[in-house]
């Protein structure tokens, strides 16, 4: 899980923001609690949820506060990323973050999507790296948010969740879907070379 972890820690992020918190069930216990989300309407997806290895909840953060940004900024100061000119680096850095969360959140109106989409970049690095490390990794959006983010108290953190994925290793046996040949759009449609 280690390596999983890590690959949630370094994913990119628009402006190194990391507006992200993830919670990792490992135990059945812990399983159970995120199963909670995966009720009536997402029923369909509880019994992946206990079967899993793991479970990773993703949640994004509410707003890009100020005190996100210093800490991030602080961060970076103690890992050594302002060294070679620590006043005007750091200086560039913070007003990066803090120009474009301003852009999302007062010219576009649309901070939260945008703080949304970076936790969607990070789980398309997390289910390339889970694949490339031979796991299977299925993310599911069927649950009720609201449920999960109650029961881990993220919005009382400054987060709400988004998704979670499943991690093990598919019983091949089981999975309807993946005996089935890959379905996609054919490469002309999707692509235009210029």
């Amino acid at each position: 899980m280690e390596t999983l972890e890590n690959l949630l820690r370094f994913s990119p992020s628009s402006t190194n923001l990391q507006p992200w918190h993830f919670i990792v069930a490992g135990t059945d216990e812990g399983k159970e609690r995120v199963a909670k989300a995966a009720q009536e309407r997402f029923a369909f997806n509880a019994k992946a949820i206990r079967d899993a290895s793991h479970v990773v909840v993703f949640a994004s953060l509410i707003d890009a506060s100020a005190e996100h940004i210093a800490r991030i900024t602080a961060q970076e100061e103690a890992d050594g990323r302002f060294a070679a000119d620590p006043e005007g680096m750091k200086a560039r850095a913070n007003g990066g973050r803090i120009t474009f969360s301003g852009i999302h959140k007062f010219d576009t109106r649309d901070q939260q999507h945008w703080l949304d989409k970076q936790v969607y970049l990070n789980l398309g690095q997390f289910l390339l790296g889970a694949a490339a490390l031979g796991i299977d990794a299925t993310p599911m959006e069927g649950i009720d948010t609201r449920l999960l983010d109650a029961e881990f108290g993220l919005r009382d953190k400054g987060f709400t969740s988004l998704f979670v994925v499943a991690l093990g290793y598919a019983d091949k046996d089981a999975d309807y879907n993946g005996r089935l040949p890959k379905s996609r759009l054919p490469i002309e449609t999707i692509i235009t070379r210029v």
